[in-house]
């Protein structure tokens, strides 16, 4: 069963994650569950989706605790659903995780923000007071920003990601964090739109109505398989990867375009705010 679905990858992830944690490799794995090699490192990228009782004797051979057999067993459940929903935790904490493994193998990223800075593209700084103010329990913060920070290397690494990210003006000129941290995010902007895979649009105040103003949202691009798109709010998150609901995207993206600054615009309007804080 052909597995291509955010569900697959986040069942994939897990399994090769606690694979690597006994430092078994993929063909030992493979002897282990008289299976080959290749399937077994299908079943990790998402590209196929093993089903229940394979998670079930993989767990197994690789010496998983119940509770993570459980999880994972749970997840592997219907993992080629239309589109995949998460209310509330720990559901919602593997969206995070396979968000995270989206974007370190996605060879396009694009996203429209209208309410923050785009996760990839946030200082330290910026992130922590975002989750203080969230009410983020003390202990969780260093580690939720490490993770935050982490997320960039998807577009610095050294075949990085292109990024297409459209932010709306106000999210420019908010003062999350106080003078300082809102003065470094912007610098930080200004930095990484340099970078030559990095296509950073503003979209002005002044400006008709477009898609964008639904809410912010991102799409992933692979090389090797189909596009999906991530959508979250505080209580919930939701991958759609059926071609008709990613299409629906792409025609909001052109239209977000139609209605946003040129980079060298953009460029310029930052440039403009950072000398008028200084």
């Amino acid at each position: 069963m052909a597995g291509t679905t955010p569900k697959a990858r986040a069942v994939g992830a897990a399994l090769r994650k606690a694979r690597e944690a006994k430092g078994i490799t993929v063909r030992r794995l493979g002897e282990e569950l008289e299976t080959s090699h290749t399937t077994v490192s299908r079943w990790e990228t998402g590209q196929r989706s093993p089903k229940p009782e394979e998670v079930a004797a993989y767990l197994v051979v690789v010496g998983a605790s119940a509770e993570q057999r459980d999880e994972i067993i749970e997840l592997a459940r219907d993992p080629d659903g239309a589109h995949w929903l998460s209310v509330g935790m720990p559901e919602q904490q593997r969206q995070l995780t396979t968000l995270l493994e989206v974007e370190r193998t996605a060879s396009r990223l694009t996203v429209v923000s209208m309410t923050l800075v785009p996760g990839l593209l946030q200082t330290g700084e910026y992130a922590r007071a975002i989750m203080l103010g969230a009410d983020v329990p003390a202990n969780e913060v260093d580690t939720r920003v490490a993770v935050r920070l982490g997320r960039r290397d998807a577009i610095t690494r050294a075949e990085p990601a292109e990024l297409n990210a459209f932010v709306w003006e106000p999210v420019l000129r908010q003062r999350i964090g106080g003078k300082t941290v809102a003065r470094n995010q912007v610098r930080a902007l200004q930095t990484h739109s340099e970078l030559d895979n990095v296509h950073l649009r503003v979209i002005p105040m002044e400006c008709d109505w477009h898609p964008g103003l639904d809410g912010t949202f991102s799409i992933a691009e692979f090389a090797d398989r189909g596009p999906m798109v991530h959508l979250e709010n505080r209580v919930s998150g939701l991958f759609l990867h059926e071609p008709q609901d990613v299409e629906v995207y792409r025609t909001a993206v052109a239209k977000v375009a139609d209605n946003a600054m040129s980079e060298s615009e953009s460029s310029a309007l930052i440039a403009e705010m950072i000398n008028r804080t200084e």
